[in-house]
């Protein structure tokens, strides 16, 4: 849900305000050890164990520089739909997500009927938030949850809430202390739920007794189910059909703009693959890189999707992955440009090939786009030719002898 390549919102849901006394917000950093130690103290109040309480903040001395840095940090460019849906969406994910559906098949099944959640959607968000379990985070949750409370400047309250939340669900048993480790700004677990969405939402659906989404999938996909069933999924319905605008198109867009399908066949709005709409059924029109790319129709359920981690573009990367799990095509209209985004595994091949020429990413080819990568793209462009992005695009890959 983001703390990670393209950032993130969460399925934030009621933090748990007003369980501490105020603190003052962002003190200064001479005072974060006794702002430390009265979270500790704040959250024996509140009914955590009080061993749990003092282990959780153990060996915290000072705030952590990067955890700050995520949250202060404004994006470096505007990520197009283009790179994020092919970072997102492509063909290891996928097929990663053929074979998880199979494994976990009678898992996926009872949740769809228990729930009504369609189980290829259940297996999208499983897919895009921690890449079917393998990409949970490293950030130890209290010391970053504290580092927020104690030296952050903004929404001190809502950390707070979200680390009594965290502590609460190890003094209940849910959890082991170590075992509380995610994102930078406190999602955690298989689908990457805040804590407080946790203790709210969070199914025991293997029925040992505890609610586990970080070791148990059952508890996990079943949780994401109750999530998006309680956001207001419609069991049944669809979530999102790709579409085409006529020429010219200057009509409603927008995701709360619903009408039925048949308005939109009136303004001339076709299938991708051409055919006609017809129906009553109520949806918005989304146009993510205008009228001349991909055109989606997006119902409900695709509001319960958004619900989950509020971007269109996440929804939008779930809904196509869904498609794809389920046998659909990949998207019909090209996008609107002549330098498309890679996937991961073009990710990959790409830092390799800056390596190989002598540039410095930043430690070993992992994927992963950072801002050492950014750095040796925009000088490998520079020394092309091309101009200098630092973006991750098919251009410069392949001007260094991507295939």
């Amino acid at each position: 849900m983001t703390s990670r390549l393209f950032g993130s919102g969460r399925n934030v849901g009621a933090a748990l305000l007003g369980l501490l006394p105020l603190l003052a917000a962002g003190p200064a950093l001479a005072d974060f050890g006794s702002c430390v130690a009265g979270l500790a103290d704040a959250a024996a109040k509140a009914g955590v164990d009080r061993d749990v309480a003092a282990r959780a903040f153990d060996g915290l001395t000072q705030p952590d520089d990067k955890v700050l840095r995520f949250s202060q940090a404004q994006p470096e460019f505007v990520t197009p739909i283009w790179d994020y849906l092919a970072f997102l969406v492509d063909d290891q994910r996928i097929a990663d997500g053929r074979a998880m559906m199979s494994k976990y098949g009678r898992v996926l099944q009872q949740a769809e009927q228990r729930y009504g959640v369609d189980r290829t959607v259940i297996a999208a968000v499983w897919g895009v938030e921690s890449d079917y379990g393998k990409e949970r985070g490293n950030y130890f949750l209290p010391h970053a949850l504290a580092t927020l409370v104690c030296a952050g400047e903004r929404r001190t309250d809502f950390w707070r809430g979200e680390l009594m939340a965290a502590l609460k669900l190890v003094s209940a048993g849910d959890l082991r202390l170590d075992e509380l480790y995610g994102s930078w700004a406190g999602a955690f677990g298989q689908t990457q739920f805040i804590p407080s969405t946790y203790q709210r939402l969070a199914v025991d659906f293997d029925g040992d007794g505890r609610r586990d989404l970080v070791n148990s999938v059952a508890d996990a996909l079943g949780s994401t189910a109750n999530s998006l069933k309680r956001s207001g999924w419609q069991q049944g319905q669809p979530w999102m059909i790709e579409v085409k605008v006529p020429a010219g198109y200057n009509g409603p867009t927008g995701r709360k703009e619903k009408d039925p399908l048949s308005a939109w066949a009136r303004r001339g709005v076709v299938r991708a693959d051409g055919a006609p709409l017809s129906g009553n059924a109520q949806a918005g029109l989304l146009l993510p890189a205008g009228p001349q790319g991909p055109g989606f129709l997006v119902f409900r359920n695709f509001d319960a999707i958004y619900s989950y981690n509020a971007a269109e573009s996440y929804a939008l990367a779930i809904s196509h992955l869904a498609d794809r799990l389920a046998g659909g095509p990949a998207l019909r209209t090209p996008w609107p440009t002549d330098d498309p985004g890679l996937s991961r595994a073009q990710r990959l091949r790409l830092q390799q090939l800056l390596l190989a020429q002598g540039y410095d990413i930043g430690g070993q080819a992992d994927g992963k786009i950072g801002p050492a990568t950014r750095a040796a793209i925009s000088a490998a462009e520079q020394r092309l030719g091309l101009p200098q992005t630092g973006r991750a695009g098919l251009k410069v890959y392949r001007a260094l002898g991507g295939q």
